[in-house]
C-alpha cells in the first residue's frame, strides 16, 4: 500500500526512517513539511529525502504543500504528524477530513483533531468504508487504544487512570529524588529536552486531559471535550508537599482518570502508595484499565520519544495493511 506523510519532523523522521529499514510492503509516494514536499508514485528515496532536508531545511519542491498531497492520487493511507494546535486541530484536522472525504486511509499523532472531533472523524470514516488509526496520540509505544478496541473485546471497560505525560512525571521524580524545587526541576526537564520552552500544555495538565478525553471518546462514546474534565495541574506543587508523601510512604503524580458510571473525567496530582504499579519513575508512562472479566491491567512503558511514537504509527500503519490490503 502507498502511504503519505504529513510531518517531517522529529516523529515523521521516525515513521520514515524505520520505513526505509524495514521491508513492510508499504512504499512512501509522497512527503511533506512545512516548506514543501515530493511526490513519486514509484516510491520516494528515503535517504534523499532526509539528505535535501539536511541541506535546504525541506524535503521536496517549495511549491508542492501538504495539502496538494492530500488532494492527489498518490496514496492510499495518508500519515499526519504535522505540528499542530490543540485549540482547532489545524492543520491536521483539514487533511484528515479531505483525505477520509477521498476514501483514504488516516494514521495521526496528532491529539487535537481527534479529540475535538472524534465522532464526527469516525462517523466519516465509517460512512466512507475506510480507517481512521490514531494510537501515537495517547502514550507513545504503549499500545492501549488497540488494546481497548480490539484486545479486550468481551469485556465491559469499568474505569482508566494513569500517568499520560512523561514531563510531568520527570519533574515530580527530580522533586522527589533530589529535593528540587518545581522551578529548578522545570528548568532541568527543559534543558534535557523533555520539557518545552513554555511548558504550560504538559505542567497545567492539558496534554493529559486531551489523552483522556480521547480514551473516553474511543472506549465509552462519550463525545468529551476539554471542557468536561476537571483539570488541575502540578505547577504548585511544593518541596514540601512532595516530602510530607515521602515520610508517608506515599508519592504524587498527575493522574489521569475517567470513571463512567461517576460521570468522572479528571486530571490532578493524587498521592499514591509507594508499591503503587503506577508509581513509575522518570519519563515514563503507566495506565491502568479495569475491566469486569479481566480485572485491572496495567501497561507500563515510553510515553514520547521520535522512534516510540513511530512504532505506534507503524503498528496502525500494518494493521490497515492487513485489514484492507487488496479491497479495491
Amino acid at each position: 500500500m502507498r502511504v503519505a506523510l504529513l510531518g517531517f519532523g522529529s516523529v515523521g523522521q521516525g515513521v520514515a526512517k524505520i520505513l526505509g529499514e524495514k521491508d513492510l510492503d508499504l512504499t512512501l509516494t509522497a512527503v511533506a513539511d512545512s516548506k514543501g514536499g515530493i511526490i513519486d508514485p514509484g516510491g520516494i528515496s528515503i535517504p534523499e529525502a532526509f539528505s535535501r532536508k539536511a541541506k535546504s531545511g525541506t524535503c521536496g519542491r517549495p511549491k508542492l504543500s501538504a495539502l496538494d498531497i492530500v488532494n492527489s492520487d498518490a496514496y492510499d493511507i495518508l500519515v499526519e504528524v504535522t505540528p499542530t494546535h490543540i485549540d482547532d486541530g489545524e492543520p491536521a484536522l483539514t487533511h484528515i477530513r479531505k483525505a477520509l472525504a477521498l476514501h483514504r486511509h488516516v494514521v495521526t499523532s496528532n491529539k487535537g483533531p481527534i479529540a475535538l472531533a472524534h465522532r464526527e472523524l469516525t462517523d466519516l470514516a465509517r460512512r466512507q468504508g475506510v480507517a481512521l488509526r490514531y494510537e501515537a496520540t495517547v502514550c507513545g509505544a504503549i499500545p492501549i487504544i488497540h488494546t481497548l478496541q480490539h484486545g479486550l473485546l468481551g469485556n465491559e471497560v469499568k474505569a482508566l487512570f494513569g500517568v499520560m505525560n512523561g514531563t510531568c512525571n520527570y519533574i515530580l521524580t527530580r522533586m522527589e529524588d533530589e529535593g528540587l524545587t518545581y522551578d529548578q526541576a522545570l528548568g532541568e526537564a527543559q534543558e534535557m529536552g523533555y520539557a518545552e520552552k513554555d511548558p504550560t500544555y504538559d505542567v497545567k495538565g492539558l496534554d493529559t486531559a486531551l489523552k483522556l478525553v480521547i480514551l473516553a471518546n474511543t472506549v465509552w462514546g462519550m463525545d468529551a471535550g476539554l471542557k468536561d474534565v476537571k483539570v488541575t495541574g502540578i505547577d504548585l506543587i511544593t518541596p514540601q508537599a512532595i516530602q510530607l508523601a515521602m515520610d508517608q510512604e506515599t508519592a504524587i503524580r498527575l493522574i489521569g482518570e475517567a470513571i463512567p458510571s461517576k460521570d468522572l473525567l479528571r486530571v490532578s496530582p493524587r498521592i499514591i502508595p509507594r508499591n503503587h504499579p503506577l508509581l513509575v519513575e522518570g519519563t515514563l508512562n503507566a495506565l491502568t484499565v479495569v475491566t469486569d472479566l479481566a480485572g485491572e491491567l496495567t501497561f507500563i512503558g515510553k510515553g514520547a520519544g521520535s522512534v516510540e511514537t513511530a512504532s505506534a504509527v507503524i503498528g496502525d500503519l500494518l494493521f490497515i495493511r492487513e485489514r484492507y490490503a487488496g479491497r479495491p
